[in-house]
């Protein structure tokens, strides 16, 4: 079990994040919440890379215009959650993740992201120099920003029956990162990772997390 702790970003915004880890690990990791906030789940998340060996920090991104928004996955909360988003500017995103990286210290450090923080997991290799990989799962906005360079090795996770993600946009990002390592999951959904979901799809979630460990460990050495 992780804590809460309080990060500042470098133009003064104070934010909230969950901790989690052993103080002492080589590798850091800032994960990257869903547009439901760092909730229940994805402390499960940051709680799983912790038992991995990871120092593990998750910001709350969404304290720049709500405080301590934790979102279930029922229609109004994917309405809430998509209006909070929309809310955001692109340099407080990245800021957030800077402090978060920041204040995992000089270790070596990853950032995984899922659905919108898998677009700020690819932000975060492409708009930075922080991290030594980035990994994101399902993350719908991808697609409209892959022209950009990213500044480390990327995984990218993605769903076969994703009804926001659609296989056009995984082709095209493909072919605009051939050296990024990305895979679909046959039968899978959008959000297919997460345990309370009705799109939950254990299998996949399974393969998808071993590949995110393994590629997580080849890198951040």
């Amino acid at each position: 079990m992780g804590n809460r702790i309080d990060l500042k970003a470098a133009d003064g915004h104070a934010i909230s994040a969950y901790q989690a880890g052993p103080a002492q690990a080589p590798r850091g990791l800032v994960v990257v919440q869903e547009i439901f906030g760092v909730n229940r789940h994805m402390r499960h998340v940051c709680d799983a890379f912790a038992a991995a060996g990871y120092a593990v920090i998750a910001p709350a991104l969404f304290d720049r215009v709500e405080r301590g928004v934790e979102l279930g996955y029922g229609p109004d909360d994917i309405a809430r959650g998509r209006e909070l988003r929309g809310r955001l500017s692109d340099q407080g995103i990245i800021a957030d993740i800077t402090a978060a990286a920041e204040a995992l210290g000089p270790r070596k450090r990853g950032i995984v992201g899922y659905c919108f923080g898998g677009t700020v997991a690819w932000w975060g290799a492409t708009r930075t120099k922080l991290f030594g990989a980035a990994v994101g799962w399902y993350g719908g906005g991808i697609a409209a920003t892959r022209a950009e360079k990213p500044n480390c090795p990327v995984q990218l996770h993605f769903s076969e029956t994703d009804a926001s993600i659609p296989l056009s946009d995984v082709e095209a990002i493909r072919a605009a990162q051939p050296s990024v390592g990305i895979y679909v999951y046959p039968g899978a959904g959008h959000g297919f990772g997460c345990d309370e979901r009705a799109s939950y799809n254990p299998e996949a979630a399974k393969l998808a997390q071993s590949r995110t460990l393994e590629f997580l460990a080849k890198h951040l050495v």
